[in-house]
């Protein structure tokens, strides 16, 4: 049954078109990942779907008795209301205290448990967790959800996939999280260019439909210009438009010169910028914070390695940013000692995205950081830095105020990275940046030459770049592990000590498992994916022993094919072999 049809949507802003006469339909229970670059009008979508928001032109045609659930991405917050009331903001009074148990429930499930606290007074984790209830609470057979994943930490966003995996309605949700879009969505509908594509699968499987996508439009696009090469000869060769035979090959050479090419997807391509950092980067000893009462830091010590790649984790309201904001020289510990290298030139990338005027423009914001800056590919002014970062010319004059929430991200981002800092200070940085900026900012990262310490939720983006994993915890104390974050999930101690004798009871069972071998959860993540990687290698392998038998003429080329095919071939037996040890491993396990 389709519950919502949306037909002929268009939108534009000024010269900008946002859609172009696009459609969407929506199902019982599909869970669409809506998903584009920033900039793109996703946001806008969903307001135009959950009613909010008009387009220029088209229809929205909703099933009869369908309601729809709508969580945006910054709620409103003004009113002086307590948390219950703002759960229940815009319900009737019957229906409030019929739910009111339901809510604190949740509430209480998403670690908010004061319900009378006026609602302006919560920090912005806490917010989120409190729109996070209204938009399940109330209800609906629609719920379009804008980044819910923004400013809640790994529980929370843990938790919050398994409601919606639970969910029996229908669900539209934008979403970074990419973990949390592979495991929730079963379509994934991606804006691109004014238009819509259509993946009728999780994130994982888009990202592979998606490649085959590109690849047959750069088949097409290869094949045209190939004819056009040729009908162009002959038109040079001065063939006269008398007959109809030539006549039908000049409309032809005209029509192939009239298709356009597929617009490439913009990407954002950062260079690693830094300056030179000695050996004595950053050494906090016997670190304390305390407020009301409440200590969040207690006797912390860390040495930062050059090279160190950390993770910082926890619950909201555990001291993470706090301590990013001590090391920033934003904030003052109570007691302790922290020393720089002379060399080290910090950056700290805010969560709140810092002070920025909002009536500036954008290209004055960034001359006044930096007029150039050196990267690996030479020197480059502001303006070009800005093309690197996806603001053309025209937009580099924009007003900061007219930029969407993960422009204005990206453009602080390269605020941050114009000074050059040898030390990057990460708070939250995958808040509100799309999923092709968080894939480049991460290759940036693996080339940064210097250290990173980094704030976040995202799961994947801490498995992606972490060396080493810090848990803050309630009480102040941290626990250090190595690894990224699913070696952390693997080896994580518990959040509270159990009495002595619990301890010991428990420790019998896991020293008989012990024995046993057991996959991690790296180990299942890579026996997931190696037979697609096999797979992969296979017809790589094939199509370069396809081009040797097809080549027999140039010699060097032949050397190069060789030399590739013995690589492939290499890399396919150590697949093939770790294929054979992690099914081994499996097959003990079940065993």
């Amino acid at each position: 049954m389709v519950l919502l049809n949306a037909e002929h949507i268009s939108l534009s802003w000024g010269e900008n078109t946002l859609f172009d006469d696009v459609g969407f339909a929506l199902e019982e229970h599909d869970k669409v990942g809506f998903i584009g670059i920033n900039g793109t009008g996703k946001s806008t979508f969903l307001r135009i779907l959950a009613g909010l928001q008009e387009a220029d032109s088209g229809t929205i045609t909703l099933a009869r008795g369908v309601r729809i659930g709508y969580l945006p991405q910054e709620p409103d917050f003004s009113e002086p209301v307590t948390v219950l009331q703002q759960v229940f903001r815009g319900a009737s009074t019957a229906f409030a205290q019929e739910r009111a148990y339901e809510a604190k429930m949740l509430l209480t499930q998403l670690g908010v448990t004061d319900f009378d606290r006026d609602v302006r007074l919560l920090s912005g984790g806490q917010k989120k967790r409190v729109a996070i209830c209204s938009a399940l609470i109330n209800p609906s057979e629609i719920l379009i959800l804008d980044e819910p994943t923004n400013h809640i930490d790994n529980e929370t966003a843990a938790w919050l996939e398994q409601q919606l995996k639970a969910y029996r309605g229908a669900i539209v949700i934008i979403t970074h999280d990419r973990y949390f879009l592979n495991r929730v969505t079963n379509r994934i509908c991606e804006l691109e260019h004014g238009k819509l594509y259509f993946y009728e699968e999780n994130y994982e499987g888009y990202v592979e439909r998606k490649a085959e996508r590109m690849a047959s439009a750069a088949a097409s696009e290869r094949k045209r210009q190939s004819l056009l090469r040729r009908e162009l000869e002959w038109m040079r060769r001065g063939a006269r438009a008398r007959g109809t035979k030539s006549r039908s090959r000049i409309e032809r050479y005209e029509a192939l010169s009239a298709q356009t090419a597929p617009e490439e997807a913009s990407s954002v391509e950062m260079k690693s910028i830094s300056t030179r950092l000695g050996k004595k980067t950053i050494e906090v000893s016997g670190l304390y914070k305390s407020w009301d009462s409440t200590t969040y830091i207690r006797d912390f010590s860390l040495n930062v390695a050059r090279d160190d790649r950390i993770g910082i984790v926890g619950r909201n309201g555990t001291g993470k940013s706090t301590f990013l904001r001590i090391l920033a020289g934003q904030a003052q510990p109570d007691s302790g000692e922290i020393s720089f290298g002379e060399t080290v030139r910090v950056g700290y990338f805010a969560q709140d995205c810092g002070h920025m005027d909002e009536n500036r423009k954008v290209i004055e914001f960034i001359r006044d950081i930096a007029e150039t800056v050196r990267t690996p590919d030479g020197t480059l002014s502001a303006a070009q830095m800005l093309e690197t970062f996806l603001f053309s010319g025209e937009s580099q004059w924009t007003r900061i105020g007219s930029l969407s929430g993960g422009e204005k991200r990206r453009l602080y981002l390269l605020s941050v990275l114009m000074s050059a800092p040898n030390i990057l200070l990460l708070d939250e940085p995958t808040n509100d940046l799309d999923i092709e900026t968080l894939t480049i900012l991460e290759n940036y990262l693996d080339n940064f030459d210097g250290a990173v310490l980094a704030v976040s939720h995202d799961r994947y983006f801490l498995d992606r770049i972490a060396n080493r994993i810090f848990e803050f915890r309630q009480g102040g104390s941290v626990q250090e592990y190595l690894g990224n974050y699913a070696d952390y999930l693997e080896k994580r101690a518990p959040a509270t000590d159990s009495a002595p004798k619990k301890t010991e009871r428990a420790a019998k069972p896991r020293a008989k498992a012990a024995a046993k071998p057991k996959l991690s959860y790296k180990d299942r993540y890579e026996l997931e994916h190696i037979d697609d990687e096999i797979a992969v290698l296979e017809q790589k392998l094939a199509t370069l022993k396809q081009q040797l038998q097809e080549n027999t003429t140039d010699f060097i080329a032949l050397q190069q094919l060789t030399t590739e095919s013995e690589e492939v071939s290499a890399q396919l037996d150590a697949k093939t072999e770790r294929w054979i040890e992690l099914q081994e491993l499996a097959e003990q396990e079940n065993s």
